[in-house]
């Protein structure tokens, strides 16, 4: 287990790196700023609760990794409705932030930034849950201890590159 969280603390890093290559983007733009921390906290959260169902599965015997599992694939549209919903309220409270600390973006540039972001990273949420709970279980080690520390170092790295990218297309 410490050889894998030495590699994720070592990725973790990657994070700080995108967001220093981008900074002239954010300080163009401070009120992106107000995203960044709540899409890393919310794209792991939202990987840590996709993996916590697929586990507790997993250990009834109820899941199986059948692209036609109906349990699983409502489970991913109640990841994907969280998100949307989530990442619609940011977009909007960012705004209202920016509005009284920052200068403003507009609304609609700032409201898509977030909801595509969240949703391009709530997607790769659920990819990134269930291969680390398939390879868990293939492995033989136990998927509570080893699902949520990868889901959520890999969502804090991915959820910098997204915003990013997104931001920067969007922009």
């Amino acid at each position: 287990m410490f050889p894998l969280l030495l590699v994720l603390s070592v990725l973790e890093m990657g994070s700080g790196f995108v967001l220093e290559s981008l900074e002239a983007t954010y300080l163009d733009n401070p009120t992106l700023l107000v995203l960044v921390p709540v899409m890393i906290g919310m794209g792991g959260n939202l990987g840590a609760i996709f993996s916590a169902r697929l586990s507790t599965r997993l250990h009834l015997g109820t899941l199986s990794f059948d692209p036609r599992d109906e349990t699983l694939w409502a489970n991913v549209a109640a990841v994907m409705l969280l998100a949307a919903t989530v990442f619609s309220a940011l977009g909007v409270a960012a705004w209202v932030v920016g509005r009284t600390v920052a200068e403003p973006m507009p609304l609609v540039e700032l409201f898509v930034i977030s909801v595509v972001s969240g949703l391009l990273l709530a997607a790769l949420a659920v990819v990134i849950s269930v291969a680390a709970t398939y390879v868990s279980y293939r492995r033989g080690l136990d998927p509570d201890d080893t699902t949520i520390p990868v889901v959520t170092n890999v969502c804090d790295i991915l959820g910098v590159v997204v915003l990013s990218v997104v931001a920067t297309a969007v922009l």
